[in-house]
C-alpha cells in the first residue's frame, strides 16, 4: 500500500520547517551580546571607579563618555580585525584543500569515505557517496572543508556586520549608566541602578536565544557587573582623588 500523496502546499511547508533552526555560524548575535555585556560592565565599573574617588558628577559624565566613544571604536575595531582574519585563515585552509583535492583526487574521496564509515556508515555507501562528490568540485570542496576543517566555507561570518553590532551595541550598553547624568542627576548610586537593571534586561534578552531562563540569564549578568563595579569602587575609595598627589 503507497502512502498517501502530500498535501498542496506540502513541499513548501516543509521548505520552511528546515529554517526553523536560528543561525549559530557567527554574524551579528555573538559581537552584538559581547558589545552590549561589554559596554554595560566596562562604564557601570569605569563610573563606580571614579565616584568612589570622589570624583565630582561632571567629572564622572566626562569621564562615561570618554569611556563610550574610546570603547566602542575598540570594540567595532576589534571585531572587524578578528573576524577578517579568521575569514582569511579559511580562505587560506580551503585554498589548500582545493589544491588537495586537484592533485590527489582519490586519496581524498578516501579520506572522506574513511570518516564517514568510522561514524558507522556502511563502507559500500560511503565509497559510493565520496565517488559521486568528485563530479562536483564545488560541493566535493565543501563537504571536504565541513569533515577535515569543520568548517562552512560558503558560511563565514562578515567583518562589517560583527563591527557595526559591536559598535553599536557598546555604546547602547555603556550609555545606560550615563542616563542619570544627561538629564541632570548627580547620584552615582542612580547611575549604578540604571546599570545595573541595563544589565539585568540585556541578560534576560539574550536569555531569548538560548536555554537559560529569561530570569538566570539577567542575574547572571546582574551579579558579574556588580562585583566588577564592587572591586572598582574600593579601589576607587582607597585612592582617592588626592591619593597619588
Amino acid at each position: 500500500m503507497t502512502d498517501p500523496a502530500p498535501p498542496a502546499g506540502a513541499p513548501a511547508t516543509a521548505a520552511l520547517d528546515e529554517k526553523h533552526h536560528a543561525d549559530v555560524s557567527g554574524g551579528w548575535l555573538r559581537p552584538a551580546t559581547f558589545g552590549a555585556m561589554d559596554g554595560l560592565v566596562t562604564n557601570i565599573a569605569l563610573i563606580a571607579g571614579v565616584g568612589g574617588g570622589g570624583v565630582e558628577p561632571d567629572n564622572i559624565l566626562l569621564t562615561g563618555v570618554a569611556g563610550l566613544v574610546a570603547g566602542a571604536i575598540s570594540m567595532g575595531l576589534g571585531e572587524f580585525t578578528s573576524v577578517r582574519t579568521q575569514n582569511e585563515q579559511v580562505a587560506h585552509e580551503v585554498a589548500k584543500e582545493r589544491r588537495e583535492l586537484e592533485r590527489n583526487p582519490d586519496g581524498e574521496a578516501d579520506e572522506l569515505a574513511g570518516k564517514w564509515i568510522g561514524r558507522g556508515m556502511p563502507a559500500r555507501l560511503a565509497r559510493q557517496v565520496a565517488e559521486a562528490l568528485r563530479h562536483n568540485p564545488e560541493e566535493a570542496l565543501r563537504v571536504h572543508a565541513q569533515e577535515e576543517l569543520g568548517i562552512d566555507p560558503n558560511a563565514t561570518p562578515s567583518p562589517w556586520l560583527a563591527a557595526v553590532s559591536s559598535f553599536l551595541c557598546f555604546s547602547a550598553g555603556a550609555a545606560v549608566p550615563l542616563l542619570p547624568y544627561l538629564f541632570g542627576a548627580t547620584s552615582l548610586w542612580l547611575a549604578l541602578a540604571f546599570g545595573g537593571v541595563g544589565l539585568f534586561v540585556a541578560g534576560a534578552a539574550v536569555s531569548r536565544f538560548t536555554s537559560r531562563s529569561w530570569w538566570g540569564s539577567g542575574l547572571r549578568q546582574l551579579v558579574l557587573g556588580g562585583l566588577a563595579a564592587l572591586a572598582t569602587y574600593g579601589i576607587g575609595m582607597l585612592i582617592g582623588v588626592n591619593g597619588l598627589s
